[in-house]
């Protein structure tokens, strides 16, 4: 099983950078696809997820409007564009994979996969 995230960097305030997490070893049509973000000293919190099976999207108030999540059911892999970016989305990004049985939206302890993270960073 693996989760491999993608697509961070740095980029400047009201930029956008797009995240991708492409999955393997499991059925992907099963799961939810998660994206958490974690600052240090923060809880891993979740931002945004998709369920595969049917497309349902969730999204936190704190970025609500400005990411879009999507996914490519033949690619197996989930991306996270991110749009008019501020200082406060700085963090490491996880994608994590939720068996759709889970209540939606997902919390991190309903986690059964977890990929490695990928940072961004954004200056102001």
């Amino acid at each position: 099983v693996q989760l491999q995230a993608s697509g961070g960097g740095l980029v400047q305030a009201g930029g956008s950078l797009r995240l991708s997490c492409v999955a393997s070893g499991f059925s992907f049509d099963d799961y939810v696809i998660a994206w958490f973000t974690q600052s240090p000293g923060e809880e891993r919190e979740g931002v945004s997820c998709i369920r595969t099976s049917d497309g349902s999207t969730y999204y936190s108030d704190s970025v609500r409007g400005r990411f879009t999540i999507s996914s490519d059911n033949a690619k197996n892999t989930v991306y996270l564009q991110m749009s008019s970016l501020k200082p406060e989305d700085t963090a490491v990004y996880y994608c994590a994979a939720v068996h759709r049985h889970h209540y939606f939206p997902p919390t991190r302890n309903t986690v059964r996969y977890w990929g490695q993270g990928t940072l961004v960073t954004v200056s102001s």
